[in-house]
């Protein structure tokens, strides 16, 4: 039984850690800080991009693989755990788009319904929209998963695995080598061997493969949220515009954001964003002004160039292997991403096409 190192324990880690092991694979899981304690748990569980048309055909075929999986994937945490994620399906609603017809077209070619609705016919399903809105695009289906309990489900199922061993606030320093191969790494704990390193560290990934000559351009992107508690049918619907989301718990909380700065590693929440936000929240829904809000929160994203994942081995450090750069997509795109990471980690049919993921030409 072969074993595989994987660095970082957010959403992407610990499903790649749970495929791996029940692959018959040993997987030592190493997280910096508590696992799922980053963008994983900070971000809104949209199972969709915001904008899936605006994205290459490569993020779009991980996007609809992982869109047809989660169902299953939250039945099978909730029976295995005891946990239920609370995948919400409710569909998406966007208002006033500049390009409508670039969606549509989009929609079309990818077999996804999409379609246009009179306003007054929104209005009746969310009866708490603000004025000012004329135009409206809905794509029935479309689900939102509740993050921090995925994570709470998925530490769980892995803590039924033997096979899988998770060491939290143990950070990744550097990486061992022989022969021109990756053979493991050094951490504040100590150091680990494997037959293969899989770096998972969302944010993080570029700084560490900086050390062994590998320029990566993936860094971090803050993006910070504000959450309402409303009644349980105040939004039965996502609602989409100008780029700020409202996001419905099965429960009632209704969560909106989000912003996007470039501001290195400072986590920091802000009053100038809380008041942005709230102002977005507003405009969407106006009862919002009214709602008790019980939280404001920031996360790092790991931004890369197109929002294109890097997933598979490095060509220049055989057993090297990346899944990480998935900027905004982290959650939608976790499914497929670790699916396809296990396919070619594990020498399987991959399920899509790997090579728009290839890390090629990393070397500074």
């Amino acid at each position: 039984m072969g074993k595989v190192i994987v660095v970082g324990a957010g959403a992407i880690g610990l499903l790649m850690a749970r495929q791996l092991a029940d692959a018959g694979r040993q997987v030592l899981l190493l997280e910096q800080g508590r696992s799922g304690g980053e963008a994983s748990w900070a971000g809104g569980g949209i199972v969709s991009p915001l904008y899936p048309w605006r994205y290459s055909p490569a993020v779009s075929a991980l996007a609809h693989w992982s869109q047809d999986f989660y169902p299953q994937l939250a039945q099978s945490l909730a029976e295995e755990t005891g946990i239920d994620p609370q995948l919400h399906v409710t569909g998406l609603y966007w208002l006033d788009l500049p390009n409508e017809q670039r969606a549509l077209a989009w929609a079309e070619e990818q077999q996804r319904e999409l379609r246009a609705l009179p306003i007054s016919q929104v209005r009746a399903v969310l009866p708490a929209l603000g004025a000012g809105f004329s135009r409206a695009l809905y794509m029935p289906g479309v689900a939102n998963i509740r993050n921090p309990r995925l994570l709470q489900a998925l530490r769980a199922s892995l803590a039924l695995r033997p096979a899988v061993t998770l060491l939290e606030h143990c950070a990744v320093q550097g990486f061992l080598t022989e022969q021109g191969r990756v053979v493991g790494v050094r951490s504040t704990q100590g150091e680990y061997r494997a037959d293969q390193v899989v770096v998972a560290a969302g944010a993080w990934s570029g700084d560490l493969l900086r050390d062994m000559g590998l320029q990566l351009p993936v860094e971090p992107v803050k993006g910070q949220m504000i959450l309402y508690r409303c009644a349980e049918d105040f939004l039965p619907a996502m609602v989409l515009a100008d780029g700020r989301y409202a996001i419905p718990r099965r429960d009632g909380h209704v969560l909106v954001g989000s912003t996007l700065e470039y501001q290195g590693y400072d986590k920091t929440p802000t009053d100038e964003a809380l008041h942005s936000l709230e102002a977005s929240a507003q405009a969407l829904l106006p009862e919002l002004a009214h709602a008790e809000r019980v939280g404001h929160w920031a996360g790092l994203r790991p931004g890369s160039p197109n929002g294109v994942p890097y997933i598979g081995e490095v060509p220049e450090w055989p057993g090297l292997w990346l899944n990480c750069g998935h900027f905004r997509n982290g959650l939608v795109l976790a499914p497929a991403s670790c699916r396809l990471l296990c396919d070619l980690l594990l020498a399987r049919t991959p399920i899509i096409d790997p090579q728009p993921y290839r890390p090629q030409a990393l070397r500074g």
